[in-house]
């Protein structure tokens, strides 16, 4: 099972200003509140509980697209691969942890 959505962050996003201001980049923690997002839109019934690995293997740039895409072995896996591409290149990679339903807090 799949999902794949094209994103891009805007360049007057607010989490670039002073981020090398004369070589933007896109910080990594944004790219996974992307992925965050992306896993939202495919499975509304789950919660992130956990990044398991990710690893970053070339920069973004502000307005640049990218393609998210997701994928499970089965429907009830809680194990969630991820990769991000640019150009069909992977530029970030890993597995995300989720939890089906409401989870209950003491």
């Amino acid at each position: 099972m799949t999902f794949e959505v094209r994103r891009a962050i805007t360049a007057d996003h607010p989490s670039l200003s002073g981020h090398f201001p004369d070589a933007p980049l896109v910080p990594g923690v944004l790219i996974l509140d992307e992925v965050l997002a992306a896993l939202r839109d495919w499975r509304k019934d789950c919660q992130l509980t956990a990044i398991r690995t990710v690893k970053f293997l070339q920069p973004l740039r502000p307005e640049q697209p990218f393609t998210i895409c997701l994928s499970t072995s089965d429907d009830d896996a809680t194990g969630v691969n991820f990769c991000c591409r640019i150009e069909g290149h992977v530029m970030v990679e890993g597995q995300l942890e989720i939890y089906f339903g409401t989870k209950v807090t003491s």
